[in-house]
């Protein structure tokens, strides 16, 4: 046995016996759409997670991870997704913020956030979008001044996922005066349980509300928690969308099967596979999940990756609404009570927005991938 399988059958080993008793109810809690679902109890899960080791697996060992290879974080991002274990609360800071502070950090920064990320005893959200720069990132506004030891932000950001329940967050801000573009940006760390901070949760199409918008009013944070040098912050927060379209999205596609498996069981079982149109939309669903394993095995340029899936994903969503027929427009419940395909289909026109929007990512393709000719900007 490789020591891929080995790791592989350690996992999911321990799945199958953690996963039990108490914990076992949360088995497929939360995700995008269900963030709100048993949120208490999955911290507890990711703790108890946490004390055994299986968290950051992909961390070096020096910063308490378990330094596992690509394969191996492949295998450990599948076997969770296969146990149908539940959504991670603590992904935005084991998934981004700690990868960007390994390679970013100074030591002094990765020896006071690395160890309660670990632990999951604080939890982050991304400070980035903002009402006038969220496909336009590089049109932040949120800016931030030093005053003797500490930095002030003042601004707005939105669709700030988990914010209100995080303690901390990564916070890209004007530090320049006049600088415009990319330019004269910081990164910088910031708590949200300080004078100056106000959460707002935004009520979603779904009913629920995993985003907020959040403002920031002479908020302080300490001179030391900016990452990379002040004015960098830009380069610094392009790593870290590239930590977050990594390995982890392999257990994404896990997911993604199951939707896929339990639609064409409805199909079966309503009928609606007797349609040719049906049936040709479930195979090229099918064809089109194989294919984007494929390039996430091979290594697919982050941005086409992104790309893909989530217009799979939502094209996915539409699909289960004509498979679920007529009563696909109906709440099951009032005031507002979805099914899981109606969440699916609500939740999943989201998809090609956040985390880079489909047109971004075409001109990130065209002009970085493939080297076209820049678009025209004024």
């Amino acid at each position: 046995m490789s020591s891929v399988e080995e790791f592989r059958a350690e996992i999911r080993g321990w799945l199958k016996t953690h996963l039990s008793g108490s914990f076992a109810a949360l088995e497929g809690r939360g995700g995008p759409g269900r963030e709100h679902e048993a949120f208490a109890e999955r911290l507890a899960w990711e703790r108890h997670m946490a004390a055994h080791g299986w968290t950051c697996v992909g961390w070096p060992k020096e910063y308490g991870g378990r330094g596992a290879t690509i394969e191996e974080q492949i295998a450990f991002h599948e076997e969770y997704a296969l146990a149908d274990a539940p959504a991670r609360v603590n992904h935005i800071g084991e998934q981004l913020l700690g990868p960007t502070l390994i390679d970013h950090g100074t030591e002094e920064q990765k020896a006071r956030f690395l160890p309660p990320v670990r632990a999951v005893e604080e939890l982050w959200c991304q400070g980035y979008s903002e009402p006038g720069a969220g496909s336009d990132l590089a049109a932040v506004r949120t800016r931030a001044v030093r005053e003797d030891d500490a930095w002030v932000v003042t601004g707005q950001k939105t669709w700030t996922s988990l914010a209100h329940e995080a303690q901390w967050c990564f916070v890209l801000a004007r530090t320049e005066p006049g600088s415009r573009r990319h330019a004269g940006l910081s990164y910088l760390l910031v708590p949200l349980d300080r004078p100056g901070v106000e959460i707002r949760p935004i009520v979603q199409l779904t009913g629920t509300s995993e985003f907020n918008e959040v403002f920031f009013d002479g908020a302080r944070t300490d001179a030391a928690n900016v990452v990379g040098a002040p004015g960098d912050g830009w380069r610094i927060a392009m790593a870290t969308l590239g930590y977050e379209r990594g390995v982890s999205t392999l257990g994404q596609q896990v997911g993604f099967r199951r939707e896929l498996d339990a639609l064409v069981a409805l199909a079966r079982r309503n009928g609606a596979a007797a349609d040719p149109d049906i049936r040709d939309r479930l195979t090229r669903a099918w064809a089109g999940l194989e294919a984007l394993r494929a390039g996430a095995l091979r290594g697919t340029d982050p941005s086409a990756a992104k790309l893909y899936w989530s217009h799979w994903h939502r094209d996915l969503g539409e699909l289960a609404l004509e498979v679920c027929g007529p009563a696909a427009t109906l709440a099951a419940a009032a005031p507002y009570e979805l099914d899981d395909w109606q969440r699916l289909f609500l939740f999943s026109r989201a998809d090609t927005v956040y985390a880079g929007s489909s047109e971004i990512q075409r001109n990130i393709i065209a002009e970085r991938v493939l080297g076209l000719p820049k678009e025209p900007r004024p």
